[in-house]
């Protein structure tokens, strides 16, 4: 009994001294990223961006690079609503090349290095946008394959998923020559086995993702990303990291409540 108590005064000890939660966002220009982000600290507002120095950038400075995707990884995006929460995004990662992959495992190896749990990265959330005829790009290949990342864990967010949907109604109507009505009722199931074919060509990687998550309409003001939530609390091995992210969120109550009550 004493023991448990013990660990879990250390526990709130840790939480207090790291009090931030930092999550690196790797992806495409077009993954709906910082639409994920904005709904995730609830809030419309743009990020205040800080260089690795602690330094806050000029929005206008770094804005015409951001529209290119071009982002630089040590920087911090942090939302006035939500200030517990750190993120970086990922430069260019489209590309896919050698270069762009460097920098992220550079970025978290470095970031491993660190003593101080607040100043380490905890979570990689992998954006792949579900409105591209071909998902799963070299880019992600290289990076499962070729980029471990130690204890952090990575999940895959494949974002837009409602167009696929879509995307299977003209393959129907194009390919088994049915009829727009019978297109659509098929849509769904059609649409979920190209979903799976991408997840299982990620699991076959070398360092496939921890877990993965399905998001849809993030542009439509009534939705939400509990899922991404409820997923990343789950795939963190740490209590103390637990802990953080699930009094850090403020998505949703339910899940703060679940956790408080373990």
């Amino acid at each position: 009994m004493l023991e448990a108590t013990l660990k879990g005064q250390r526990r709130e000890e840790l939480a207090k001294e790291a009090q931030r939660f930092r999550i690196l966002v790797v992806g495409r220009a077009n993954a709906g990223k910082t639409t994920i982000l904005k709904k995730i600290c609830n809030t419309t507002d743009q990020p205040v961006i800080y260089d690795g120095d602690g330094q806050k950038l000029d929005p206008s400075s770094v804005e015409p690079s951001t529209r290119r995707g071009n982002h630089d990884i040590t920087n911090e995006m942090i939302f006035r609503s939500n200030p517990g929460f750190i993120f970086h995004d990922s430069c260019g990662f489209e590309a896919g090349g050698i270069g762009e992959l460097q920098r992220v495992k550079a970025f978290v190896a470095e970031r491993s290095k660190e003593k101080k749990l607040a100043n380490q990265v905890h979570v990689i959330w992998y954006c792949i946008p579900l409105d591209d005829s071909r998902p799963i790009t070299n880019a992600e290949v290289q990076f499962f394959s070729k980029s471990g990342t130690g204890k952090v864990p990575v999940i895959v967010v494949f974002t837009k998923c409602e167009a696929l949907e879509l995307q299977a109604i003209e393959a129907l109507q194009e390919k088994q020559k049915l009829s727009y009505l019978n297109a659509v009722q098929e849509a769904p199931k059609y649409a979920m086995k190209h979903l799976w074919n991408a997840h299982l060509e990620l699991e076959k990687c070398k360092y496939p993702p921890q877990s993965h998550i399905y998001l849809q309409e993030m542009n439509k003001p009534d939705t939400n990303c509990k899922e991404l939530v409820e997923c990343t609390a789950s795939v963190l091995d740490s209590d103390v990291l637990q802990a953080i992210f699930v009094s850090t969120q403020q998505v949703s109550l339910e899940i703060s409540l679940k956790y408080a009550l373990r």
